[in-house]
């Protein structure tokens, strides 16, 4: 399935990120899709029309679950595209219609959007503020997106009290701390956009539960120079859910296997210690995610695919890249500190001292790339440019990495038995 290095050096590869929208539970609701094209071009997502045109292409070619793991995706428009129906090419059911600040509340984009509406798409209005002058376009929108940064809490709660409605939803943008969060809640708000859950800041223990102890423990058996294939059968039996996992996943359409198995030993012989430990990486970050926001996990897995898939082209691609990316999510899915996280863990220093780093904000040798990886993930094109830079790749050797790597952690989730959203 890895095509990433026979891909041609320099053929542009569009930048999709995505930011999830959350429900007051912490499941994720849906994705905005941020776009940027090439190194070489400042065209962004205030180009509008272009931006959504590429998003489109991109949803076409890389797929529209793997950009957006099943769920809607919210696309920012301008009054132009909304009048020519610019998203008649994409399915109703997975897409909300973002109205940007600059639409204009005329009889002819109200037209546009009943029509539109009777489709069968979704629309929301973005940044929507006091004395907004697109309240006309209030009484066709399913969504009302509101910069809780822009205004007073007195504001935020008067907005969600005016226009909140059983059709309608609010919500809170530019969330980032869980404070901002609980009291967007209180205010009136049901959808939040923001980073404030990849923030472990309720640590609810200074220790890691014995189930995940077993799977950390897992991770450090699977990370020897040598694996243990004693010790993972092992831990494997004692875990009730990786048993069913591996059962299940062997029994896939992503692999296929005809003769049916035996035992655990039988069924790690079936997969081959590679894709043996593979699979039991992502597993495991599935096992130890399963009462955490799901994007929390598949972004762990999207992350060590990346870096894995990044490896051979890097100075520092020796180091186990793949463990780095996806325990680099592991403090929020767990809610301890990182330090715990990789307390005990017998594996490269060099990636102990770059997830530590990471946390503390020092540099390590590493640090390029795990600040490459997490701005291709945010969509923040610049800081891709230059840590790219850093570490002699290409804007579109990153992105065809980073577009493999969400098909890759789609199908992988996928073949995993079904996890509330």
């Amino acid at each position: 399935m890895n095509t990433f290095g026979q891909a041609p050096a320099e053929k542009p590869s569009p930048c999709v990120a995505r930011q999830p929208i959350l429900t007051r539970n912490e499941n994720v609701f849906a994705y905005e899709l941020l776009f940027r094209e090439t190194a070489g071009e400042q065209t962004s997502d205030s180009d509008v029309e272009r931006a959504a045109t590429n998003i489109i292409e991109t949803l076409n070619v890389v797929g529209f679950d793997a950009v957006c793991d099943g769920r809607m995706a919210f696309i920012k428009c301008d009054e132009q595209m909304l009048l020519k129906e610019f998203y008649l090419l994409l399915p109703s059911e997975q897409v909300v219609i973002e109205m940007n600040e600059g639409i204009r509340a005329t009889e002819s984009v109200c037209t546009a959007c009943v029509s539109l509406r009777q489709k069968g798409y979704k629309l929301a209005l973005d940044n929507f503020s006091i004395n907004d002058p697109r309240e006309r376009l209030v009484a066709y929108s399913d969504f009302l997106k509101v910069d809780i940064r822009r205004h007073s809490a007195a504001d935020n709660a008067a907005l969600a009290a005016k226009h909140g409605a059983k059709n309608r939803q609010m919500a809170a943008q530019k969330v980032e701390t869980r404070v901002q969060m609980l009291q967007a809640v209180q205010d009136g708000y049901t959808l939040f956009q923001g980073y404030f859950f990849r923030q472990p800041e309720r640590m609810r223990a200074r220790h890691i539960p014995a189930n995940r102890a077993t799977h950390l423990r897992l991770l450090q058996v699977l990370s020897a120079a040598e694996l243990d294939l004693d010790a993972a059968e092992d831990l494997i039996k004692h875990d009730a859910s990786l048993c069913y996992r591996l059962l299940r996943y062997l029994n896939s359409p992503l692999v296929g296997m005809a003769s049916p198995v035996r035992s655990v030993r039988h069924a790690m012989a079936l997969l081959g210690e590679r894709e043996l430990v593979r699979w039991l990486r992502m597993a495991t970050a599935l096992a130890m995610g399963e009462e955490k926001c799901s994007d929390l996990v598949l972004s762990s897995l999207v992350r060590a695919r990346f870096c894995e898939l990044i490896s051979p082209h890097i100075a520092e691609g020796n180091s186990d890249l793949f463990l780095m990316g996806m325990l680099s999510l592991m403090d929020a899915i767990l809610e301890v500190p990182i330090g715990v996280v990789v307390e005990g863990l017998a594996f490269d220093e060099k990636i102990k001292e770059a997830l530590l780093g990471a946390k503390k904000g020092s540099d390590t040798p590493l640090t390029p790339l795990y600040r490459l990886m997490l701005a291709r993930e945010e969509g923040d094109w610049e800081e891709v440019i230059m840590q790219a830079k850093k570490v002699n790749l290409s804007v579109p050797q990153v992105n065809r990495a980073f577009n493999e790597a969400m098909t890759w952690a789609r199908e992988m989730t996928a073949a995993a038995p079904d996890r509330s959203h």
